[in-house]
Order: C-alpha cells, then sequence, then structure tokens
C-alpha cells in the first residue's frame, strides 16, 4: 500500500514537472525564468521538510543548503541583477549540496550494514575508497582531456567563477561515483531513495556542464533548456526523500553481478580513459603536466588497489582453510568432550586393524564411567557434562599422544593403543579415572568397568565390530564381577556375552 502511494505520488510529481519545463521553455524568458526558479524552490522546500520529518540530518542538511543558494541565486540574479558568475553564496550554497550528500550516504552505509555486505572489514571499506577515488581520477583525467580544460582556463584565478563552472557540477560526479560504488557492496545504498539521489545528481551536473560551457563562451543568458536538469534536481529529491525503504533480501543473480562489477572497478574506467588519451596522444595532442600527474597518481592508486585485494585473499585463503579445517575436526570429534567420535574411532581401528607385519599388540579399551547416571539425576546434566569432560581429559593424559581416545556415545568411551601390557594400561586408566571431580564445590567420585580386546597379528577375517564386541563384551564382564574394575576379553575370568 505505502509503495503504491509513493508511486501516486511519483506520477503526480513527474506531470507537475513535464507541465513546468514545457511552461518555462514555451513562456516568454522572463516568465519562463521565474517559474524555473520559483518550482525548484518550492520543490526544495518541500525536501526540506520531508527529510527533517524523516529525521535524515545529513539530507536536511543538504535541503537547507540547496534552499539557501536558490533564495541567494533568485536575489543576486532576479533581484539585485549580479552578473554572472555571481560572487553572492548561491555557488557555496550549490557546492555543499553534494558534499553534504555524499555524508548521508555514508553514513547511511554504516549504520545499515548488514550480514550480506560484501565487504564487511575495514580494509574492504578502503579499497571501496580506492575504487571511489581511481574512477573520479579516471573521469578527472578523460574529462580534462577532452573539455574540461577549455571550461576552466578562463576561470582559473576566480574563485567564485570556479566553483559555479567546475567545483559544483564535478561534486555531482563524485556523489555519483560514490553512490554507485558503494551500492556494490551495501544493499542499505541500493534503495529507491538513493536512485532518486542520484537521479538529481545527473540531473544537476548535466545542466551544470551546459552552464559551464556557455559561461566559458562568454554567454550569460542561458538558454531555458540548459536549465532542465536544475528545475527537476529538487523534484528528484523530494521523491528521494518520500521514497519507502526496501528490506528484501538479495538475489543470489544481483549479488553474482556485483561481484563482476567489483572486479571490473577500477580497471573498465581506467582502461577508456587511457584509451582515450591514447588516441589524443595519437593524434597530435599533447599532455600537460596536471594529465600526466593526475594519471600517475590514477595508476598508483591501482597498484595500491591490487596489493590490498591481494591481500584480501590471501587472507580470505586462510580463512578457508581454517575454516575447512574446523569442519573437518568437528565432523570427526566429540563436540562435548573434543575426543574423537566414534566415526573417527572406528576408521583408526580399521586401519590398525589392516596392518599386516604387526610387531606390537593391538590393544582396544572400553570404558564405561560407573556412577555417572546418579551425578545427571541429581545434579542436573550441565554438571554432569563437566565431569565426561574431566574424564575425557584424564584419559588423553594417561596414554601418549599417537593414542586414541574417543567418546563412544552417553558415558562410554574407547581408547586405542599399539604396543605395550593391555593390563597395565587398563589399571593406569581406571587408577585415573578414580580421583574425584571436584565441580561447583561439589566432589564427586566415579569409578569406571573397563574392558579390552587385543590382537596380535592380522586377521583378514576380523572387522572392527568384532573387536569392538569383545571389548564391549569385557566390559559388561566387569560390571557383572563388581564394577570399578579391568577385564580383559580371553581371560580365565566369565564374560557375559
Amino acid at each position: 500500500m505505502l509503495v503504491k502511494r509513493f508511486w501516486l505520488v511519483a506520477g503526480c510529481v513527474g506531470t507537475f514537472m513535464a507541465a513546468a519545463v514545457i511552461t518555462a521553455l514555451a513562456a516568454p524568458r522572463d516568465v519562463g525564468v521565474a517559474v524555473d526558479k520559483v518550482v525548484q524552490l518550492v520543490f526544495a522546500v518541500a525536501a526540506l521538510i520531508a527529510y527533517a520529518r524523516a529525521g535524515n540530518r545529513w539530507m536536511t542538511a543538504a535541503m537547507g543548503s540547496l534552499t539557501i543558494g536558490l533564495s541567494a541565486w533568485i536575489w543576486g540574479q532576479q533581484i539585485l541583477g549580479v552578473q554572472l558568475p555571481t560572487s553572492t553564496i548561491a555557488p557555496l550554497g550549490f557546492t555543499m549540496v553534494p558534499v553534504l550528500c555524499l555524508a548521508a550516504v555514508v553514513a547511511r552505509a554504516q549504520a545499515a550494514r548488514r550480514a550480506d555486505d560484501l565487504l564487511p572489514n575495514y580494509r574492504s571499506r578502503t579499497v571501496v575508497v580506492l575504487d571511489g577515488l581511481i574512477v573520479i581520477g579516471s573521469l578527472f583525467v578523460l574529462t580534462w582531456v577532452s573539455a574540461l580544460e577549455s571550461l576552466t582556463r578562463p576561470w582559473a584565478t576566480q574563485g567564485p567563477g570556479f566553483i559555479t563552472v567546475v567545483a559544483h557540477p564535478a561534486a555531482y560526479l563524485v556523489l555519483l561515483v560514490a553512490i554507485v560504488v558503494m551500492s556494490w557492496t551495501h544493499q542499505s545504498v541500493r534503495q529507491w531513495s538513493m536512485v532518486f539521489v542520484a537521479l538529481a545528481g545527473i540531473a544537476q551536473s548535466s545542466s551544470g556542464w551546459v552552464f559551464a560551457f556557455y559561461i566559458s563562451k562568454g554567454i550569460t543568458a542561458i538558454p531555458a533548456a540548459a536549465d532542465i536538469g536544475f528545475m527537476l534536481c529538487p523534484a528528484f529529491f523530494l521523491l528521494s526523500a518520500l521514497a519507502p525503504t526496501r528490506d528484501a533480501p538479495p538475489m543470489p543473480g544481483r549479488m553474482r553481478m556485483a561481484d563482476m562489477l567489483h572486479l571490473l572497478v577500477p580497471y573498465l574506467p581506467l582502461a577508456i580513459t587511457g584509451l582515450f588519451v591514447l588516441w589524443n596522444t595519437a593524434t597530435g595532442g599533447r599532455l600537460n603536466p596536471v594529465e600526466i600527474y593526475v594519471g600517475l597518481a590514477v595508476v598508483g592508486l591501482v597498484i595500491v588497489r591490487q596489493l590490498l585485494t591481494m591481500m584480501d585473499n590471501v587472507r580470505l585463503m586462510d580463512q578457508l582453510r581454517l575454516s575447512r579445517e574446523q569442519l573437518r575436526h568437528e565432523a570427526s570429534h566429540d563436540p562435548l568432550t573434543g575426543v574423537a567420535n566414534r566415526s573417527l574411532f572406528r576408521e583408526r581401528l580399521d586401519r590398525a586393524l589392516a596392518v599386516h607385519d604387526r610387531e606390537t599388540p593391538l590393544i582396544l579399551l572400553f570404558i564405561d564411567v560407573d556412577g555417572f547416571k546418579g551425578i545427571n539425576d541429581t545434579h542436573g546434566h550441565a554438571e554432569g557434562d563437566i565431569v565426561l569432560r574431566n574424564v575425557a581429559a584424564r584419559l588423553e593424559h594417561s596414554v601418549r599422544p599417537q593414542d586414541t581416545v574417543a567418546r563412544l556415545g552417553g558415558d562410554e568411551f574407547g581408547v586405542l593403543v599399539d604396543g605395550g601390557d593391555a593390563e597395565e594400561i587398563g589399571e593406569r586408566l581406571l587408577k585415573a579415572l578414580s580421583h574425584p571431580h571436584e565441580v561447583h564445590g561439589r566432589v564427586h567420585v566415579v569409578n569406571a568397568s573397563i574392558g579390552v580386546a587385543q590382537r596380535f597379528s592380522h586377521d583378514p577375517t576380523v572387522t572392527a565390530d568384532d573387536v569392538l564386541g569383545a571389548a564391549d563384551a569385557a566390559m559388561y564382564t566387569a560390571k557383572r564381577l563388581g564394577k570399578g574394575m579391568v577385564v580383559v576379553h580371553g581371560s580365565p575370568l566369565p564374560e557375559m556375552t
């Protein structure tokens, strides 16, 4: 509903502006100029009020600057009859508009940062700034070689004239570049309000350069057609203040296009500028110091940007490697205790059983923690989890680093040892687990029942399940005989199967 209402308002504004432009072009010059300036001032004031009500301080300041500039221009040109280029505060007011708008765009991008923004870190923001400077520098060289030098030469020593002729439209070009560059990396800038700000910049800059051309030729009676962009600019600013904000999730295709555009910047504008300069020099043109120094500065910025991009690529590769290692670790380890899980334990057991020329016995210990259920039932799972982590840590400290400790499920653990005395290892683990556990000021005493299975030589008919089953049976024998003891499978003690 809000979107439909906005487009209805936009249609009304567009119809009114079409009528105003036609009137300004068709009416006598004095009437057309009056219509032109009044329409600009009315829409500037309307945009000022709309932004003030929305609480956008930077855009409110920009519209205030535009209103002051228009008021000073109308007073100086139409009432006092000041000759162009004017020496009133109007040029300063006009030039401050894109500067304040740029501050508004940057503030919006930083305040509404989203998780799906492409470049969230400080180095990537530096790359965005470099992209903007490179594009601006390329545009400067391009326009300087083509036309800007001839426009600025007559006003090089006149401050107000230079602001009117060059700085004012050039500032809008900087704003446009900033909006385009930041829209590639910030979802918050890809909004209709920013589209209308960009349209306002295009309109104002277009008429500004036309105005500069006429001024450079000594023409002070500017045709009404040259003011069309000036007329449309405040109307676009008003629509930008009224435009609804959309917060739709980014489309995958759009993000891929944003990645492509990000890769093309700054090489595309630099290449176009280089070709234009090459053509100009090939046809007899000469480069002056301004073009040479700015061009070298742009090339230097490209080199810095490329170095930062390469550093980001290296950092991203390191992050990718660490992420893969972390995922691999999480897939093969128990999340509570940090030891190997059942899958990794079986994998290592299969690998150990496949050794043909075994010289030392392969020992598998199946451990069940006795008394753990009472801790869980009495003091809660959080306290029981701490005990399990303590058990896992004690098991790891009681065997060699190359041995494998795993949590097989619940309060059951497995230990895989290559070489050694099975009973001695079992007793060592039993002793380590028998020490009390102090948790939150409470002391818990748990024991363990340990079943052991051994393989002394390679047998292709024996599987991991066979060895696990034998150790499990021995563990149940230990439980049946009174818990807190070690039973080796195949020993004279009776086993439960």
